[in-house]
Order: structure tokens, then C-alpha cells, then sequence
């Protein structure tokens, strides 16, 4: 697995509000793949950000999404929205997701 941390230089925290879990987020890599790297699974299918099944709320901190039309409406956007599979963090993010469990 590579080390995103190393070869990317900047990291973000990323903590899931529901759960109360923290993860590192490195500049490139989207929440989904952070999360994964982390143990914790955000339920997910198409991981091309058409499918919506990792639809979550940002509560606080910026993203960006890696395509440029996520199945994401322009309100659903302005209101915090994001897809994990398809979003990188610009800043620390706190986020909400009913969808997330822990990788035994």
C-alpha cells in the first residue's frame, strides 16, 4: 500500500461525528480511500461517484471532488454534501455518515 503521507507530503484529519473516529486524509487521496486506509468502512459501490450509496455530509471543512460532475445537485453541494468516493480534502474535515463500520 503506498504511503500517501510520504510521497504527497500534507495530510488532513478527518473525523466521523456519529462514530467518533478519526483518520488522516492524504492530498490526493479521497475520503473513501483514506478511511479504508484507516480500517473504517464507508459503505460504497460504484467508487466513480455516480451511485450515491457513499453520500455524506461535510459539516465542517472544504472538499473537492475529483470528476466534475458528481451525481450531486448544485443545492446538494452548497449544502455540505459530498461523495466520498470522489472527494479530497482541502482542510480538516468533520463529517456525517450513517454508513461507516469498522473492517474486522
Amino acid at each position: 500500500m503506498f504511503d500517501y503521507q510520504t510521497l504527497l507530503g500534507m495530510n488532513h484529519k478527518a473525523h466521523l461525528l456519529k462514530q467518533d473516529w478519526w483518520f488522516e486524509i492524504a492530498e490526493g487521496q479521497t475520503i473513501l480511500m483514506a478511511a479504508q486506509a484507516a480500517g473504517i468502512r464507508i459503505v460504497s459501490s460504484c467508487r466513480n461517484g455516480s451511485c450515491r450509496t457513499c453520500l455524506c455530509k461535510i459539516r465542517s471543512g472544504q472538499v473537492q471532488h475529483v470528476i466534475e460532475w458528481p451525481s450531486l445537485s448544485y443545492d446538494e453541494k452548497a449544502e455540505g454534501y459530498a461523495l466520498a468516493c470522489v472527494a479530497t480534502a482541502d482542510t480538516d474535515l468533520e463529517i456525517l455518515t450513517d454508513t461507516a463500520f469498522v473492517i474486522d
